[in-house]
């Protein structure tokens, strides 16, 4: 397994370009109007407190990475808190699903960005066809290998992290600082902000990325906590400076209505159509480069649950490696949910599979594995407590207002553990399996 894998592929500003390029593809585009839907007139807020529950929970995924730098990121964190066990890889594979989700929710943004900026109909067959064209563009790029993913990644975060700060600017020059947002006289109410937080976390969730290609990484022992630490740092102030741009161009019914292409709405009363038009562009960019990072990072992280042996393996009679087997597979779920799912939908699932997965492994290394990486016990206890309340406000909300979304991720969400519990007991105890730290 290891010659599917090149140390030091990957250089510091490409894996800061990886975590930035996912984070922003689908932070800004696909989720400031539903961000705005759920925290109304304060949602740029919403931003902030996901940044400071995100910086915790990084501190997990920083000290086990500086530890042991690998390919498989979260899939060896979980691994070597729990052991080659069902809960190991359950996590681990809802981690992967939730990455997968992230996908589909960027290519249909993507379509969704590219239809209006086109004056053609969002809600059609178009949406999903064009998805799943963008899917596939972003699979043959990785089938060029690493190179051609950081250089790509390196060039469309520059375009894309300039271009958006650019658009915030110029909007809030324009517009002035009257955040219009406000106007509506609507209270915020403290259950919806809270709830917020839930996709302003999937906002910044792009950073274990970076976790999942440490062993590729340059110098990983510094440079994958360096690369997540940078790479939040940017987004925060792109989300920021963007969220005040939308707020001070529309109200925030006005965002709510175009909840699926606020950035590109928000462009039209201050910058005009030439704004709009760039807007639209970036938003391409953004997205495309965002999902090809994504599809990068899960192809590697299903391919080290394989070789521990934690998820089952079929080549299908393809040709190649397993990495190559793991990227088809990876575009084919997610063309798959690119279909089924609309943006809102897609979003709150993967909020649930996140946020559950990010408790388990902040509760395996406080309990197992603080002391071996050096850890503040505090810190990983403060980032389950956040974890909690916010998805169970999260839950209770969605409950009252899709249950069905509830209800299939509670079901999905068992089947995963349920897999691998069938999967797992039935493995030959002789199997060879990669070294964990197992506590009984």
């Amino acid at each position: 397994m290891t010659s599917e894998y090149k140390a030091n592929s990957i250089t510091l500003s490409g894996a800061i370009a990886m975590g930035t390029g996912v984070m922003i593809g689908a932070g800004i585009f696909a989720l400031t109007g539903q961000i705005a839907q759920l925290a109304g007139p304060l949602f740029p807020l919403s931003f902030v407190v996901g940044a400071i529950v995100t910086a915790f929970s990084a501190y997990t995924y920083i000290k086990m990475s500086n530890a042991y730098p690998s390919a498989g990121g979260i899939a060896m964190i979980l691994q070597k808190a729990y052991g080659p066990t069902t809960i190991a890889a359950a996590a681990a594979l809802l981690m992967a699903l939730s990455m997968v989700i992230n996908e589909s929710l960027v290519a249909r943004t993507f379509a969704t960005y590219l239809l209006r900026g086109l004056g053609l109909d969002q809600s059609g067959w178009l949406v999903p066809a064009l998805g799943v064209g963008l899917i596939v563009f972003a699979y043959l790029i990785n089938a060029a290998g690493n190179r051609s993913v950081g250089l790509f990644s390196i060039v469309m975060a520059i375009i894309k992290v300039g271009g958006i700060a650019l658009f915030g600017a110029a909007a809030l020059w324009a517009g002035g600082i009257s955040f219009e947002a406000a106007s509506d006289q609507q209270t915020t109410q403290i259950t919806g902000f809270i709830a917020s937080v839930a996709l302003s976390i999937l906002a910044f969730k792009g950073f274990t990325t970076i976790t999942n290609s440490g062993a590729e990484v340059t110098d990983p022992h510094r440079n994958v906590g360096r690369a997540i630490i940078v790479s939040i740092g940017l987004c925060v102030i792109v989300y920021l400076l963007v969220a005040f741009a939308v707020g001070s161009s529309l109200t925030l019914e006005q965002i709510i209505a175009a909840k699926d292409y606020a950035l590109a709405e928000a462009a039209g009363p201050t910058l005009g159509q030439t704004g709009f038009y760039l807007t639209v562009l970036l938003a391409i960019v953004a997205t495309s480069s965002g999902l090809i990072a994504s599809i990068f990072a899960v192809s590697r992280m299903l391919t080290m649950l394989t070789d521990m042996k934690l998820i089952p393996h079929s080549h299908f009679g393809l040709p190649g490696m397993i990495r190559d087997h793991t990227l088809i597979y990876t575009v084919v779920i997610a063309s798959f949910l690119t279909v089924f799912f609309d943006l809102s939908r897609i979003a709150s699932l993967g909020a649930f599979f996140y946020l559950v997965m990010d408790i388990i492994i902040h509760w395996g290394v406080f309990r197992h594995l603080k002391q071996d990486i050096k850890a503040s016990g505090w810190v990983m206890l403060t980032a389950i407590a956040l974890d909690v309340v916010v998805l169970s406000v999260f839950g209770a909300l969605k409950w009252q207002s899709d249950p069905l979304i509830v209800l299939v991720s509670l079901g999905l969400m068992a089947a995963v553990f349920a897999f691998e519990w069938l999967f797992l007991r039935q493995r030959p105890n002789d199997e060879p399996h990669s070294e964990s730290h197992s506590h009984d």
